[in-house]
């Protein structure tokens, strides 16, 4: 175990998309028995420092790992094609008037049962490019090529999430 090992190589794991989550908590929890600072309690305050920062290391791996957006994102930066999530900011139009529609039909919901719906139609949405990200990410082709197209889609993803937030945020005012 290296600190600056990628996260699917700390976790003993492949570098895929597709990840079972019990294979990734149970990673965890036996790096997190291994490097606790409990662990180091009588070694002295060097080695604690040092389990506490490895500690931290797997603490931040697994929560990359566990999520799959996050997932996403971390695999495409792996394989040399950051999300540049603050400089690129392009979408296709499509999505941009999915968005605008979604905004509008959030901004015009009278009750519980309208802004239900839409969560629903969001979350199909954002089940859907996941499939595709993992797709992308996971396929045998032209890598590069994919690796471009998955980041674009993780873009998208990256709005969604940021949607799907608002809309917690309603269902909450409205009692849900």
């Amino acid at each position: 175990m290296k600190l600056d090992d990628d996260d699917f190589s700390l976790f003993g794991l492949p570098q895929r998309q597709t990840q079972d989550r019990a294979a990734i908590d149970a990673s965890w929890k036996a790096l997190q028995a291994q490097v606790h600072p409990d662990r180091f309690a009588a070694q002295g305050a060097a080695a604690q420092r040092l389990s506490a920062q490895w500690a931290m290391r797997v603490n931040e791996a697994h929560q990359r790992l566990r999520d799959p957006l996050k997932r996403a994102a971390y695999l495409c930066e792996l394989r040399g094609v950051p999300l540049q999530i603050h400089e690129n900011t392009r979408m296709p139009t499509a999505f941009l008037m999915e968005q605008m529609a979604w905004r509008e039909a959030l901004d015009d919901a009278q009750g519980l049962a309208e802004v239900e719906a839409l969560d629903a139609e969001v979350a199909t949405r954002e089940r859907e490019l996941l499939a595709e990200v993992q797709g992308l990410l996971d396929a045998d082709t032209d890598m590069a090529a994919a690796t471009a197209a998955a980041a674009q889609q993780v873009r998208a993803l990256m709005f969604i999430h940021r949607f799907r937030s608002d809309l917690d945020r309603r269902l909450e005012a409205l009692g849900q």
